[in-house]
């Protein structure tokens, strides 16, 4: 098999971002955002895969640099492409990261927020379009839909579903 298909592959970014809910005490469910502090409205945790690294370990690893919360991270629930504008083009994948408990929650409190994120909010869903960009919202919006109806993936890795861990 040959791995090298093109001498030059194209510039793209893979971005890997979780959809972490929880469900706050008038049992409304409530989305995990974090707020950026490069860049105008809030986005889901994650962030880019390095070279070689399994895109849901990388989901894994940003969201537990940026939040605190180590989740195991295995479901694709969206699929998005970004079309390249006044960045590289990009394929984002959204993860399942599920209902956290009020423990899980709480750990958080004590987690120290790296420099690039000023905030971390816990967001109901009719305000996500208020919140964030609109690409970003529709995103969340997707992914909510497809975790509500069990229509997520299991992300493969040739061929084979990755171990949950």
């Amino acid at each position: 098999m040959n791995d090298h298909l093109t001498p030059k592959p194209p510039a793209r970014r893979l971005g890997q971002q979780a959809l972490v809910l929880h469900e706050d005490s008038d049992l409304e469910l409530r989305v995990l955002l974090l707020e950026p502090a490069h860049r105008e409205g809030y986005t889901l945790p994650g962030g880019g895969a390095e070279a070689d690294e399994l895109p849901h370990l990388a989901a894994r690893r940003h969201l537990e640099t940026r939040t605190g919360l180590v989740l195991p991270l295995r479901t694709v629930l969206t699929v998005d492409y970004v079309a390249r504008r006044d960045h590289p083009e990009a394929l984002d994948l959204v993860y399942a990261g599920g209902v956290v408990t009020h423990r899980q929650a709480r750990t958080m409190n004590v987690h120290r927020l790296p420099p690039d994120i000023r905030a971390l909010h816990w967001i109901p869903r009719h305000l996500l379009d208020t919140v964030m960009q609109p690409d970003d919202a529709h995103r969340v919006h997707d992914a909510w839909d497809a975790w509500e109806h069990g229509a997520g993936r299991p992300l493969l890795l040739r061929g084979s579903p990755v171990p949950v861990c």
